[in-house]
């Protein structure tokens, strides 16, 4: 999975550049700053993390079905962890 970081423990903030954020991501260790919020790229999380993450008390954890994408929000953080595309193998 990938992982994009936006700093901000304001939930109506973080709604409002939710699609902004998936549409324009950053690149791996980018940050941009979108309405005044950092926003990183920060690579790809091993299988196990959002599993470890979820245990935690103070970890909310948000999914998103449609696009089988997780939020998890802790701290002053919320990361939206996105699928990785499988590449179709080379014929």
């Amino acid at each position: 999975m990938k992982c994009i970081s936006v700093f901000t423990n304001n939930f109506e903030l973080f709604s409002d550049i939710f699609e902004q954020v998936l549409e324009s991501p950053p690149g791996e260790n980018e940050d941009l700053v979108i309405e005044g919020i950092t926003v990183s790229g920060s690579g790809d999380l091993p299988d196990q993390y959002i599993e470890r993450m979820r245990v935690k008390p103070e970890v909310v954890v948000m999914r998103e079905k449609e696009r089988n994408i997780t939020i998890l929000q802790h701290g002053n953080v919320f990361e939206i962890c996105l699928p990785v595309e499988e590449e179709a193998p080379a014929v």
